[in-house]
């Protein structure tokens, strides 16, 4: 028998190769086939109408804050010491100074007392 099997000529053994490759091919596409249209559940969903809010870390060297009273308005520029972000600008809806550095601080995640410290304000009529 091992004789026998050390005789077998090349033909014998590539002929049906291809068929063995083709069944396997076939038989595997229709399982995966199977698979994917099998409803998963899922533990969470995607939910694309979320904002990302993202929180970096920066030295604040200063915060101009100039308040335009006539539109009800104030511009709030930003400088950081950062080399990737240099500068911030903000439009704050309000003209009172307590409201603007709560709003600055919750911007920022800072403190009102850092804000206080590092804000200088500029009104115009």
């Amino acid at each position: 028998m091992i004789k026998r099997w050390l005789q077998v000529s090349g033909a014998e053994f590539w002929l049906p190769l291809p068929l063995v490759a083709m069944v396997f091919w076939l038989g595997s596409s229709l399982l995966t086939a199977q698979e994917l249209q099998q409803s998963q559940p899922t533990a969470m969903k995607l939910q694309a109408d979320t904002q990302l809010k993202a929180v970096v870390s920066v030295n604040i060297l200063l915060i101009n804050a100039v308040i335009n009273r006539s539109q009800s308005m104030t511009q709030v520029k930003v400088e950081t010491a950062e080399s990737v972000l240099k500068r911030m600008e903000l439009e704050l809806p309000t003209t009172d100074p307590s409201q603007i550095e709560a709003a600055i601080a919750n911007e920022l995640q800072l403190s009102r007392q850092e804000v206080r410290q590092l804000v200088r304000y500029e009104i115009i009529e």
